[in-house]
């Protein structure tokens, strides 16, 4: 099992806490992103720098994932590349993209980008809080534990 970050847009709260998370279980971590990001000294953290350009990040963990790891992303279509590939997609607010929900958030991700594109609703999400931060904390703990429980033993 790994873990990747689709780091180009991923808050550092996030980082920081997937950096710990690393350390605490000894899970390989891989950030992939189209600038450089600055790491904590570990073994078990590195980062991945792509070339610039539409989706070119994305496309880098979605040809290497593998069923059981975990990708960090608010990226939806990236998400449903994920969750094909029988890995976990997980975003900064905790919510974790399933086979069962993925459907439901790609649709909601197209409605949005409609209206954007007609005027009627500009912006974008609200900026994370703590409670954000926790409860991916929280789900990113409980991923781990499930997979330390069905393993028998810590990440690798």
């Amino acid at each position: 099992m790994r873990i990747w970050i689709d780091a180009d847009a991923c808050p550092v709260a996030i980082r920081n806490v997937v950096f710990r998370a690393a350390e605490r279980v000894q899970v390989h971590t891989t950030l992939v992103a189209n600038q450089l990001i600055r790491l904590p000294p570990s073994r078990w953290v590195r980062a991945v720098q792509v070339e610039s350009g539409f989706d070119v990040a994305d496309d880098y963990i979605a040809a290497r994932v593998e069923a059981g790891d975990l990708v960090v992303t608010g990226d939806i279509p990236l998400a449903a590349q994920v969750v094909e590939a029988g890995a976990v997609a997980l975003e900064a607010r905790g919510t974790f993209y399933t086979r069962e929900n993925i459907r439901e958030a790609l649709a909601m991700r197209d409605f949005m980008a409609e209206l954007r594109d007609t005027g009627q609703v500009s912006g974008g999400p609200a900026a994370l809080s703590k409670t954000d931060v926790q409860a991916f904390a929280n789900g990113l703990d409980r991923f781990l534990a499930r997979h330390r429980a069905s393993t028998g033993k810590g990440a690798s």
